[in-house]
């Protein structure tokens, strides 16, 4: 078995663990707060770390199968979207709210992984393991459809019912104004993190993945 194909069932273990691990924590805080078992679910993905990971168990999966339905997993342009998407997660995780929890025991577990294992993992994976060179900068717009709708999504549900699931995002306490600047700077930094994904997909070519 090659090093990449390891270090991809490596990434699809954590991957579901920390999801499940997390949905059990999620759900089980919204149902002791008197929420039911529908607005638990509709809260637990809402949370852009959260579908992004899932994305990434899927290009994992989608590497490690031959199941015809993720073929789309398995295209250049999808996987360097989710290597960009996931990379955001980490940084704007580090960036801009890790200093305003403290999270312990399982939920500081499945914090670290969420934020920083997994992303780390995935982002040495497409780099190291996957044949490079098919990208182009043309590709760019295909790429922000994914956090074009989440970020229309997790509007639409905070005007629904008033609740944001990152504090940038708050159109209740900082206006809507405040809040599509905001969204403009989010744009902004995925165009500029998927444009480092291309540029990186070209400078390394097509290098296939060793085989040990």
């Amino acid at each position: 078995m090659s090093l990449g194909r390891i270090v991809a069932w490596v990434g699809l273990v954590i991957g579901v663990a920390i999801l499940l691990l997390q949905f059990w924590l999620a759900i089980s805080l919204r149902l002791g707060t008197g929420d039911n078992l529908l607005g638990a679910l509709w809260y637990f993905f809402t949370f852009f770390t959260i579908l992004t990971n899932g994305l990434v168990v899927l290009v994992y999966l989608s590497e490690l199968t031959t199941m015809g339905w993720l073929s789309w997993w398995r295209q250049p342009t999808t996987r360097a979207m989710v290597w960009g998407s996931i990379t955001v997660v980490g940084v704007f995780y580090h960036v801009l709210l890790a200093g305003l929890w403290s999270p312990t025991g399982w939920s500081l577990l499945a914090n670290n992984v969420l934020h920083y294992v997994a992303p780390t993992l995935y982002v040495v994976w497409w780099l190291a393991f996957q044949p490079h060179g098919s990208l182009s900068f043309r590709d760019l717009p295909a790429m922000t459809i994914y956090p074009f709708a989440y970020l229309a999504w997790a509007m639409l549900r905070g005007a629904i019912i008033g609740e944001y699931p990152y504090p940038i995002l708050e159109a209740n306490t900082l206006g809507y104004g405040q809040v599509a600047i905001n969204c403009l700077i989010m744009v902004v930094l995925f165009v500029a993190v998927f444009a480092v994904a291309v540029g990186l997909d070209k400078l390394l070519g097509r290098r296939v993945a060793p085989e040990i």
